[in-house]
């Protein structure tokens, strides 16, 4: 009688031990993803590095055409438009500067008025997409009035249609969430700034 149940209870203690250890193992396992998830959401690859080195200069060029607007424009809609630009510019260059530096990126040098011409074809810039090369940057600060209000607003079409054009590959093929995210909101953004210009230019 005292052998059985001596057996009985060794038999319920090896019982306990296993499903203990069995608890132990799938705590381990269901912790596993959520480590995997994190670091997933972190990752980033060469085509969010892309974009970042590509949009910082060309934001730049572009806040540096708005900023030609506050002494030169003729129209108060022209002004508003280009003080709208340094305003959502100026913080996303901010922004992406940020991230590369994080990756241990090279962060472009500021680039006011760089001379692209000459730049299609060549391999890795395709990221330069509606840049101005630096004689249309010389024509536009040469220009006032209703002559400054036509060329920049044909020159911004341009430059923004450039900066949807990077950034929809970057929603494409880019994996860091923060990156496809701006590249949404700059897609948005200037598409609708895009029609707004082109309303301006048949009202001239």
């Amino acid at each position: 009688m005292r052998t059985t149940r001596f057996a009985a209870l060794t038999v319920s203690a090896v019982f306990a031990l296993a499903a203990c250890g069995g608890g132990d193992d799938s705590g381990s396992a269901a912790s596993s993803p959520s480590v995997s998830a994190e670091t997933s959401a972190d990752a980033h690859n060469a085509q969010d590095v892309s974009f970042a080195q590509g949009m910082i200069p060309h934001h730049q060029q572009a806040i540096e055409m708005a900023e030609l607007a506050d002494g030169r424009a003729a129209s108060t809609q022209v002004k508003d438009l280009a003080a709208r630009v340094e305003k959502a510019q100026g913080p996303e260059i901010s922004t992406m500067t940020g991230w590369l530096k994080s990756w241990d990126e090279k962060v472009p040098e500021s680039m006011p008025g760089m001379d692209h011409s000459g730049m299609e074809g060549m391999e890795g810039m395709e990221g330069m997409a509606g840049m101005m090369d630096s004689a249309d940057m010389g024509k536009l600060k040469k220009a006032s009035g209703k002559d400054f209000d036509s060329m920049f607003l044909t020159m911004m079409v341009e430059h923004h249609e450039g900066a949807v054009e990077m950034a929809t590959t970057e929603k494409a093929k880019g994996q860091y969430k923060a990156a496809t995210a701006m590249a949404g909101d700059i897609v948005t953004a200037q598409n609708a700034e895009i029609s707004e210009m082109k309303k301006l230019l048949g009202a001239n």
